[in-house]
């Protein structure tokens, strides 16, 4: 009986699972296959390199930016993204019972589900230098107005914002999640014994909320590592030409891609990737099993 249970749950579960062999493993599998090839779209000769493009991927200066550009960015929206996210949400949390509490969640969630274009190019006005508002703010208190988006350091700086604002409403979601299964015994007694709200909120909430701070890091990490929209649009040009200012990874790969014909050089950077995924991945399955051991 248990064996035909097994077997008409793998059964029901087939189909599912060839549709997800077919759009999810083998596209990463033929992947790896072309990282291994000298892969040019306009040759029929496709010969194997072996780890050839590996091997210039690491003297690349172009690929070394797009990666140091990628790493920066997705770090910089997770520093900004997790304090920012956990203290909004302690905020909506206590102010359950207020009428506004659905309105402030679906304010903060919104720019999450927002198309990413149109809210770059809200956000690429903002940052104009010449009739954005950001600069017009600067002027009005005495500051020199700044070329956000034509500034190598500040055009990363943008592009962290940008991300910030769109990954805020998730992470604020996930977490007021959390909140609302704590037990509010623990609160109750602190209080009693007088703890203030930051002592409740750092020694109770910070700690018994620590595993979905790590969900959401490598949630975070992963998006950041995977930007390229936000990149393209805010360093484009007026004719939609991609700027140089933020190389990121994928942009990277798209233009070795579809501009240099590269496929081969292009599906090696997107091995490297997946590496740095899996790692971000593994990682969070490591603290999460040491938080249950102990």
């Amino acid at each position: 009986m248990q064996r035909k249970r097994w077997m008409f749950a793998l059964l029901a579960l087939l189909p599912t699972l060839a549709i997800f062999a077919f759009v999810r493993i083998y596209p990463i599998g033929d992947t790896l296959r072309l990282s291994l090839h000298k892969w040019d779209i306009l040759s029929k000769n496709k010969p194997f390199i072996g780890f050839a493009n590996f091997e210039e991927l690491a003297s690349d200066p172009l690929f070394r930016e797009a990666l140091l550009n990628t790493t920066i960015i997705a770090f910089g929206v997770l520093l900004i993204t997790i304090p920012l996210a956990l203290v909004l949400a302690a905020l909506i949390y206590h102010r359950t019972r207020s009428r506004l509490a659905g309105f402030y969640e679906a304010a903060i969630f919104i720019p999450h589900v927002v198309s990413l274009v149109p809210a770059a190019m809200a956000w690429k006005w903002i940052f104009d230098a010449r009739l954005g508002p950001l600069n017009a703010l600067l002027t009005s208190v005495g500051f020199a107005p700044r070329s956000w988006l034509f500034d190598p350091v500040l055009s990363v700086l943008c592009v962290i914002v940008l991300c910030s604002w769109q990954a805020l409403g998730y992470a604020v979601i996930i977490y007021l999640v959390g909140f609302k299964s704590l037990p509010t015994s623990l609160y109750e007694a602190a209080e009693l014994d007088g703890a203030s709200a930051p002592q409740r909120f750092w020694h109770l909430s910070v700690p018994l909320l620590k595993p979905i701070t790590l969900y959401v890091s490598v949630v975070t990490l992963v998006s950041g590592f995977n930007v390229y929209a936000q990149a393209f649009v805010l360093a484009s040009d007026a004719q939609g030409a991609p700027g140089r200012q933020v190389r990121v990874l994928v942009l990277d790969m798209l233009e070795n891609s579809f501009r240099n014909y590269r496929v081969g050089y292009a599906a090696s950077e997107a091995v490297v990737l997946l590496g740095i995924v899996l790692i971000l991945t593994l990682v969070q399955f490591r603290m999460l099993r040491e938080k249950g051991r102990s």
